[in-house]
């Protein structure tokens, strides 16, 4: 930090380093986590001159309150090759703290962390089960792996049954606050997936709703057919009938199952997929931003090579659009197949219900048993009815999330 920087910058004595809402800060660091560069807002918030950072650990600013098991965390998904957020409290030379919402992504020879100030209503939790977890590391003599397993276990009773939506929610949710801050207009691109998470996460239920429902109906033809054989032969073509029906609902439950839940599907990846995009378009927002604010910038940054910083930084910028947009790309692909599914479903349709009306007309034929029939083929009816509307349902989910790409 220059002598400049000292003087304008005005310091307390204790709690939080100055950092705004509006400022955005980056590091980078070697495949050992070893700084190698930054922008000068990390230096100033860090309270460390340029040759004091770079060379040294990156752990030099971490804050005794950090579980170990949100870093355990990091560096797995790290070491795979993933791109990754999390809530980190940082201690700054002068040890005054300061929170950020990190996004760490690897890069060429290392990693890449850019981080903004956490102003969400979500923030304030993860404060509060941060220091849950710390209080259980120290007590239990938690390893950071069991750490980290606890943290996850807690995570899912909160509604994320895995790290990387809590990542994907949290990064979202502070770009919106913070857009809001800063009486910015809202993030269309973040509300675009915002809608589509909501509506892969109702196809999701649909289908699965869908499918028990086939379920259900097989034991309504098996019964229909053990009532029927004992009027034989009267109830003869009641039989025969349900004997079609039973299968043709049974084709019609597998044929669904194969082509939309099947192993060549991509269904029950949609809202990873939306997730993971989302995530990606975040982080390309915030490494934008952290390319302004090089560009601003006018003070010292020690022997950093600017241009290639703003190199690589427009090539991470490039790498999350891509993934953000080819992941749009698979779930329009998805969103079409199940449409297309859904049609030839009505289709079959038609045929299972020519066969009921039939049966229902064979059955008033009967003197015995006649009402008994009846009543059981009005069942599958009623089922039908709520199959075809969910059938609809997910064709306009599917339709949505098609739009939502488009827009």
């Amino acid at each position: 930090m220059s002598f400049v920087d000292r003087k304008i910058e005005v310091r307390p004595s204790r709690g939080d380093a100055p950092f705004k809402l509006e400022e955005v800060f980056f590091s980078r660091t070697d495949e050992r986590g070893v700084i190698e560069s930054g922008n000068s807002v990390f230096s100033r918030v860090a309270h460390y001159d340029w040759d004091e950072l770079q060379g040294a650990p990156h752990k030099l600013i971490r804050h005794p309150d950090m579980p170990k098991g949100v870093f355990w965390l990091l560096w797995d998904r790290l070491k795979r090759g993933q791109s990754i957020g999390a809530y980190v409290k940082n201690q700054a030379k002068d040890g005054l703290s300061y929170w950020v919402f990190a996004v760490v992504t690897p890069c060429e020879g290392g990693y890449l962390s850019a981080r903004i100030k956490p102003s969400s209503e979500l923030f304030s939790t993860v404060e509060a089960e941060y220091a849950k977890l710390l209080t259980a590391e120290a007590e239990e003599g938690l390893s950071p792996e069991d750490s980290a397993k606890r943290l996850l276990e807690r995570l899912t009773e909160l509604g994320f049954d895995e790290y990387e939506k809590l990542s994907t929610h949290a990064l979202s949710q502070e770009l919106v606050a913070r857009d809001a801050g800063l009486g910015n207009p809202p993030n269309q691109k973040i509300k675009k997936f915002h809608s589509m998470l909501e509506s892969a996460e109702e196809l999701t239920q649909e289908t699965e709703s869908l499918v028990q429902e086939f379920e259900a109906m097989r034991t309504i033809p098996h019964n229909l057919r053990v009532i029927a054989s004992r009027i034989e032969p009267a109830g003869g073509p009641v039989t025969v009938l349900s004997q079609n029906y039973g299968t043709m609902s049974r084709d019609m439950s597998e044929w669904f199952e194969k082509h939309v839940l099947g192993e060549n599907s991509n269904f029950s990846a949609i809202k990873s997929t939306v997730n993971l995009s989302m995530f990606a378009e975040c982080l390309a927002s915030i490494l934008r931003d952290c390319d302004k604010q090089l560009t601003t910038e006018q003070t010292d940054h020690g022997h950093i090579d600017l241009e290639k910083e703003h190199e690589l930084l427009a090539s991470l910028i490039a790498r999350q659009a891509d993934k953000a947009e080819t992941g749009l790309r698979d779930v329009s692909i998805e969103a079409d197949r199940i449409l297309n599914a859904c049609t030839v479903m009505h289709r079959h349709f038609l045929g299972l219900s020519s066969t009921r009306v039939l049966c229902k007309i064979e059955s008033a034929r009967l003197s015995r048993d006649g009402e008994t029939l009846t009543t059981i083929i009005d069942q599958l009816g009623v089922f039908q009815a709520r199959i075809s509307a969910q059938l609809d349902r997910i064709g306009q989910l599917s339709t949505a999330i098609r739009a939502s790409e488009n827009d």
